[in-house]
């Protein structure tokens, strides 16, 4: 699935520039992240607790950083893999400034593979935005410390153990981020091919039976 949408930060360009590339600060914009580190200035893993309707997914994601143009143009391939779930993604974003401000356009390209995403986008898709709004808040609250402190985030050094005051929200229980972002629905698969609709657990791909009714033995004499 695809997502894109514009975002307005009250900071110069080079200040957002700035905490977009500081890993530390990135990790706290990220939902569920349990522990951060840094390879190197391009390449960070994470291993985090993605909120799903079923309970949270633990996955470890490497991000890579594969195109730069500083201050206005970065993209970045994610690959993710956890139990049920293999995510791909693709983002980029783009910054331009605006009077005193910054506007950033930002898309992402997600991809799903295995029982988690046999669930349909029609259930992902949800999941998906408000975790987008979530990384989109946190941002703006990173950005916002940085502009009033002169810096919001303290390097790679310090990015090994970032602070996660705020715990992520499980499903059922996910906060109001604003609208949801634009999206490029793709096609829904044929009737009878998720695992949902063929009684398959989206977390336990085994196809499972309904109990049987009434006696399972005779009782004829």
């Amino acid at each position: 699935m695809k997502v894109e949408g514009d975002r307005s930060f009250s900071a110069p360009r080079a200040e957002v520039w700035r905490v977009l590339n500081d890993p530390a600060s990135m990790a706290k914009t990220m939902p569920g992240v349990e522990s951060f580190e840094v390879h190197d200035e391009r390449r960070w893993r994470a291993n985090v607790k993605i909120p799903l309707g079923l309970g949270g997914l633990r996955m470890s994601i490497d991000m890579d950083k594969t195109e730069e143009r500083e201050p206005e143009f970065a993209r970045l391939s994610i690959k993710g893999n956890g139990v049920g779930a293999i995510l791909s993604m693709s983002t980029a974003f783009e910054l331009s400034e605006a009077g005193g401000g910054t506007q950033m356009h930002w898309e992402a390209d997600v991809r799903i593979a295995g029982p988690v995403g046999s669930m349909g986008q029609r259930v992902l898709q949800p999941i998906v935005n408000q975790q987008v709004q979530h990384v989109l808040t946190a941002l703006d609250q990173q950005v916002q410390e940085a502009a009033a402190g002169g810096g919001g985030g303290s390097g790679a050094a310090g990015a090994k153990e970032p602070s996660t005051e705020e715990p992520s929200s499980e499903a059922g229980e996910l906060d109001d981020y604003g609208p949801p972002a634009e999206s490029t629905p793709e096609p829904e698969p044929a009737a009878g091919t998720s695992g949902a609709d063929e009684g398959v657990s989206p977390l336990a791909p085994e196809t499972y039976e309904p109990e049987p009714e009434g006696p399972t033995t005779s009782t004829e004499g």
